[in-house]
């Protein structure tokens, strides 16, 4: 996800409350589990603002394990909700969902570029989505948002875990997608294991960073903005 981080006055304390609130409920529904088959399609789905006040949110629908591509869709629309630190799901959620609705080929497993339980309450993006959609979704991140690693070896497919800084809870997993470039951060959101999240991960690397769902959600989103503008 590409975020506008706007300066402006601290948040409502009344409006941070009830997202607190309203994640702390959501996160009870959230559930690890395997999928129940191997995907046949898989889908990549990121999110960007434009401007302050806009938001474009693309998915791509790949088939699996060949990453043809299939379907690629956008919507693109305005943002309501204020910037708030640590609740950005809450922005992007409505029109990702509105971007889900228009495809044709309903995918078997989302990728998306964001955080799925690596979040100080454990409810990033990808967590957010599947608990709306009823869906597998598993995030792929390029930052660390919250926890403790250690650097995982300079060459392709060294892993190591990302732990909760009190707990020692696993959070996710850091992998390193490419020879001696900075590692991704890939945790399950909803219906999926932190070892499918990260087979999956390692499976859509086709020599570039970011695994093939959400590489080509990235580019489609360049390429839609040039339609939006």
């Amino acid at each position: 996800m590409a975020y506008y981080r706007p300066p402006g006055p601290p948040p409502d304390p009344a409006l941070v409350r009830s997202l607190t609130e309203q994640q702390h409920e959501m996160r009870q529904r959230v559930r690890a589990e395997l999928l129940p088959r191997e995907p046949h399609l898989i889908a990549g789905c990121d999110s960007s603002f434009p401007t302050p006040d806009t938001i474009l949110s693309v998915f791509v629908v790949l088939k699996f394990p060949s990453l043809e591509l299939v379907e690629k869709v956008y919507s693109y629309g305005p943002v309501d909700m204020p910037y708030v630190p640590g609740f950005l799901s809450f922005r992007e959620a409505p029109n990702v969902i509105h971007a889900f609705a228009k495809l044709e080929n309903k995918p078997d497993v989302i990728m998306v570029d964001g955080h799925g339980i690596a979040h100080p309450r454990r409810m990033g993006i990808a967590a957010h989505l599947g608990v709306l959609l009823d869906m597998p979704i598993f995030g792929v991140a390029k930052n660390k948002l919250t926890g403790i690693f250690q650097e995982p070896g300079i060459e392709r497919g060294n892993i190591e875990p990302l732990l909760d800084a009190k707990s020692g809870e696993l959070i996710g997993e850091v992998i390193r997608s490419k020879d001696k470039v900075l590692p991704l951060f890939v945790s399950p959101g909803h219906r999926c294991d932190q070892a499918t999240a990260t087979r999956l991960t390692l499976a859509c690397l086709k020599g570039y960073k970011l695994p093939e769902p959400t590489r080509l959600a990235d580019y489609w989103a360049e390429q839609f903005k040039k339609e939006v503008r």
